[in-house]
């Protein structure tokens, strides 16, 4: 049986991010969504995903670009970040104890978390993914993102590199088999073409958003919104034997 999860990142980060996955939810096929738990617009959407049980919530861990909750400084930039961490220049007890306090805060707003995953997938280091995994047992969390991105665009190096991470990373019951979108991120706008790389159990990752300014990223968020809400976009994963699914589903199936 093939399976796709569709997850929306960066909830939380702001609020036109977060309506984006609200909508690619109810029109779409968005089936649970990442919180950034040091986003600026976390409060909102804290309050608007309690009023949207259906969509599953889980943390997206976030070590960069982002103000740490703990009283702890790392490197702005994951190109800043990953050598100097590498090295050894950035202590993993001090990762975990922010990873920890992310985990904590959204687990404290009352939601359910059903997944982890990381920004700029900075979890799939080594050791970092470890300290991850541990934390998910920890917390009763069954779901942890490992990518192994698929289609044409997957070729290139950085993508190439994550997902060799994301193969020797692999969850035993408790993570997807493959990643589609990831090298596409923030230019999403044709999914169909797609879904001929869903193998096993795997992860659309989106990033829909409505309004969002203010970020230098050059993603066109309301284009990805549109396209994961096609109507066209359920026919064909029905023509193609693709069951749409949400994290939760994954390690009660494989149990």
């Amino acid at each position: 049986m093939r399976r796709l999860i569709v997850t929306a990142d960066d909830v939380g980060l702001h609020p036109g991010m977060t309506e984006g996955a609200i909508r690619a939810h109810r029109e779409g096929i968005v089936t649970a969504c990442s919180l950034v738990a040091t986003g600026a617009a976390f409060d909102d959407a804290v309050a608007r995903l309690r009023e949207l049980p259906s969509l599953e919530a889980g943390v997206h861990l976030t070590l960069v670009e982002e103000r740490p909750l703990t009283n702890l400084r790392f490197p702005k930039k994951y190109t800043s970040f990953v050598p100097l961490y590498l090295a050894r220049a950035i202590s993993i007890d001090a990762i975990e104890r922010e990873l920890r306090a992310q985990i904590e805060r959204v687990l404290a707003s009352d939601l359910r978390v059903t997944h982890l995953n990381g920004h700029q997938h900075l979890h799939l280091l080594p050791r970092i993914f470890d300290v991850v995994v541990r934390l998910a047992r920890e917390f009763a969390v069954g779901y942890v993102r490992i990518v192994d991105d698929r289609g044409s665009r997957a070729r290139r190096v950085p993508i190439a590199l994550l997902s060799a991470l994301g193969r020797r990373a692999r969850v035993r019951g408790g993570s997807n088999d493959r990643t589609i979108g990831v090298a596409d991120a923030g230019h999403l706008s044709h999914i169909a073409p797609l879904l001929e790389h869903v193998d096993g159990v795997t992860e659309l990752v989106t990033h829909p958003g409505i309004g969002v300014d203010g970020y230098g990223w050059g993603y066109d968020w309301d284009a990805e919104t549109r396209a994961l809400c096609d109507p066209r976009l359920r026919h064909e994963l029905a023509s193609r034997g693709i069951e749409l699914v949400a994290p939760s589903h994954i390690e009660s199936a494989r149990a």
